[in-house]
């Protein structure tokens, strides 16, 4: 079957791998058919300056944003011809097929397109980041990067009920599009004074909350310039920890909240993947909006490069076997 890996920096081979073996007891073989990429894709593995050794990759690596079709089943509640979103074990998933257990799977409903539940994925992550701050009914938020996942974060603030959703971006197509999804106002980074700018909004008050969501490592040190003071930080970023600085003091002296956000790292990592499944199945929340190209598997390199480039107005990119 066919499978795709990063085999150099920003360098993808496709090949051949066999299929899976017989399954045992609890697992689900999955036919893939829609692939989405992810930031951290693309800043941890794709365009990270790694060493030598470290390639190639597995096959199918790095992707575990993925959406399919269970094909043969050991486990009784999950049946052939089932939908789901499944995030696959050593982020492994760029192969048409793979196995897993119940716990990495995502049961889907059976209507509207997979390249678009598969954005469910990614925004549950930011989901899970988004319940740290609480009831945000009159507080003014501040999500710095709206790509997918800052987008989303927007989405959900203003659903929520947020007095002012403020998105921070460098790109002007993506504060556009921060202000189609619910965002009061917008402050492009790269040719405005985004303190002052933030100053000018919040009437000098400053941010209840400031996400970071910019895959940046100097977020945080914006994200504690801009949060007011007893503020709260939602981090949501992961960068390279030795490029990171900010101004401890600061930190310090304004008392602010910080909270470090891996839905990875607990114990139910698919539980607001289920739960943004569910908003999107009533209507609340739709992260299929979020999709703005579809591409095919065998143009792997490319989708890459053109997410790493911010390419034609890139936010999410979906690919199809």
């Amino acid at each position: 079957m066919k499978a795709a890996r990063v085999v150099a920096r920003r360098k993808i081979e496709f090949l051949e791998v066999p299929e899976p073996s017989p399954l045992k007891t609890g697992e689900v073989q999955i036919k893939l058919e829609s692939l989405s990429i992810c930031g951290s894709d693309i800043y941890l593995e794709y365009d990270a300056a790694l060493p030598e050794e470290d390639y190639p990759f597995l096959p199918g690596a790095p992707m575990h944003e993925c959406a399919g079709v269970v094909v043969d089943s050991r486990d009784p509640d999950y049946k052939a011809g089932q939908r789901v979103i499944a995030i696959p074990r050593d982020v492994a998933g760029m192969q048409e097929q793979i196995v897993q257990t119940a716990d990495r799977l995502i049961k889907l409903p059976d209507w509207g397109e997979l390249s678009e539940w598969v954005m469910c994925q990614h925004s549950g992550t930011a989901l899970f980041s988004a319940r740290q701050w609480g009831n945000p009914m009159g507080r003014k938020i501040a999500v710095l990067g709206q790509g997918g996942i800052g987008l989303t974060f927007t989405m959900i603030a203003e659903k929520q009920g947020a007095e002012q959703v403020v998105g921070i971006d460098l790109e002007e197509y993506r504060c556009r599009t921060s202000s189609d999804l619910g965002a009061t106002h917008t402050i492009n980074a790269s040719n405005e004074d985004v303190l002052q700018a933030a100053e000018e909004i919040t009437n000098g008050q400053m941010f209840d909350v400031v996400v970071d969501a910019s895959g940046n490592p100097a977020g945080l040190g914006t994200a504690i310039d801009l949060v007011k003071e007893q503020g709260q930080i939602v981090s949501f970023s992961l960068v390279d920890p030795t490029l990171v600085t900010f101004d401890h003091r600061k930190w310090m002296a304004k008392n602010i909240q910080l909270n470090a956000t891996v839905i990875a790292a607990t114990e139910e990592p698919v539980q607001e993947i289920r739960d943004i499944v569910a908003l999107k199945e009533r209507g609340w929340i739709d992260p299929g909006v979020l999709k703005t190209h579809e591409m095919k598997f065998e143009d792997a390199q490319e989708a890459f490069e053109m997410y790493r480039l911010r390419q034609d107005e890139v936010i999410k990119i979906a690919m199809s076997f």
